[in-house]
C-alpha cells in the first residue's frame, strides 16, 4: 500500500503538513486551484523554499488579507490562537504566535466557546460542514475533512466545558482552518496515499500565552487530541504540535510508533514551520510501499 510515515521530531501543524506534501510532489498551482473551489475569499496562499538548519524544505501558509499590513503569517489550524505552536496560539484571537514553534492557528485562535459576540463573524461546525459539503470534492475528501473538524470541535468543547454546538470558529481563523484541513486531505488524495503512520510527536515544552491566559504545553485541546498517541517533551521551548496538527494525526493515522522496517520509501519530503529553533523546525514525511498497518 502507498504509505506516508510522518516523522514528527519537531512537531506538526497544518501548514507544515501541506508544505511537506507539496515538496513530495503536489503542484502548488493545482493546490491553489483546488482550494479556490471552496469559495472562500480574503486570503492568499504562500509557498516558498526555505532552509532550516541545512534541510531544504517548503514553507506554506495562509496569508489573510486583513493581516497583510501586519505581516502576519497564519498557519492555521487554527489558530491563531492556538494552533498552537506551530500554529500557535490559543485564545480567541486570531493572531499568529511567532514565539511558538509553528505558525499557529487553532482552535483557540479559531474558537470562541464563550458565547460572547465579537466584531468578527463566527462560523459554527454546521456552517463549516455546509461549506465543505457544497464543494466539488469527492465524498471521501469531504468526509475525512469533516471528521478532522469534528475531532477538533469535540476536544475544544470538552476543554471549555460546553456543547460541541457552542463551539464557533472565528471568521478569520475558520478560513485558515478550513484551508489547512481540507488542503491536507486533498493533497493526500492527490498523491494517492492509502495509509498514514506517525512517529511519537515532539510537543515542545513550557507555557504559551493565549486568550485564556498562560497555558501549559501541550495546550489543553491539543492534549485532548493526543490521547492514545505517543508524544514527548524536550528542552525545546514552545508549542510544536498545534491543535490542527494533532487533529489531523488523530483522525488520519492508523499506526503510531517507530518507523516500520517494512516501509520501503521512495520519497522524503520536508515541510517547514515558521520559527527557527535549535533543531530543524520541519515535518519529515517518508512515502513508499508498506504492508497494511
Amino acid at each position: 500500500m502507498k504509505t506516508l510515515y510522518l516523522d514528527c521530531f519537531s512537531g506538526i501543524s497544518g501548514n507544515m503538513f501541506i508544505g511537506m506534501l507539496i515538496q513530495a510532489g503536489v503542484p502548488f498551482e493545482e493546490f491553489q486551484k483546488a482550494m479556490a473551489q471552496l469559495g472562500l475569499d480574503g486570503y492568499s496562499l504562500i509557498c516558498q523554499p526555505v532552509n532550516k538548519l541545512g534541510i531544504q524544505s517548503v514553507y506554506y501558509n495562509v496569508l489573510l488579507d486583513s493581516e497583510q499590513d501586519h505581516h502576519h503569517h497564519h498557519d492555521h489550524e487554527e489558530g491563531h490562537h492556538h494552533d498552537h505552536g506551530h500554529e500557535e496560539g490559543h485564545g480567541h484571537g486570531h493572531h499568529d504566535h511567532h514565539n511558538h514553534g509553528q505558525t499557529v492557528k487553532t482552535a483557540a485562535s479559531l474558537i470562541d466557546a464563550t458565547g460572547h459576540h465579537h466584531h468578527h463573524q463566527h462560523r459554527g461546525l454546521a456552517d463549516i460542514t455546509a461549506i465543505i459539503e457544497a464543494s466539488p470534492f469527492t465524498e471521501e475528501i469531504k468526509q475525512k475533512s469533516l471528521a478532522v473538524f469534528q475531532a477538533l470541535a469535540e476536544a475544544e468543547a470538552k476543554v471549555h466545558g460546553v456543547p460541541v454546538s457552542d463551539i464557533h470558529f472565528h471568521e478569520v481563523g475558520a478560513i485558515d482552518c478550513i484551508l489547512d484541513i481540507v488542503g491536507t486531505i486533498w493533497a493526500l488524495d492527490y498523491l494517492h496515499i492509502e495509509q498514514i503512520g506517525t512517529s511519537a510527536l515532539h510537543v515542545g515544552s513550557g507555557f504559551v500565552r493565549c486568550a485564556h491566559g498562560i497555558m501549559p504545553v501541550p495546550a489543553p485541546a491539543t492534549a485532548e487530541l493526543l490521547a492514545g498517541l505517543p508524544y514527548y517533551s524536550t528542552d525545546i521551548e514552545g508549542e510544536l504540535v498545534t491543535p490542527t496538527g494533532a487533529a489531523l494525526v488523530k483522525t488520519l493515522a492508523s499506526y503510531a510508533g517507530p518507523r516500520p522496517e517494512e516501509l520501503i520509501h521512495e520519497t522524503t519530503a520536508y515541510g517547514a514551520g515558521t520559527k527557527d529553533l535549535a533543531i530543524p523546525n520541519v515535518l519529515r514525511g517518508f512515502i513508499g510501499e508498506c504492508k497494511a498497518f
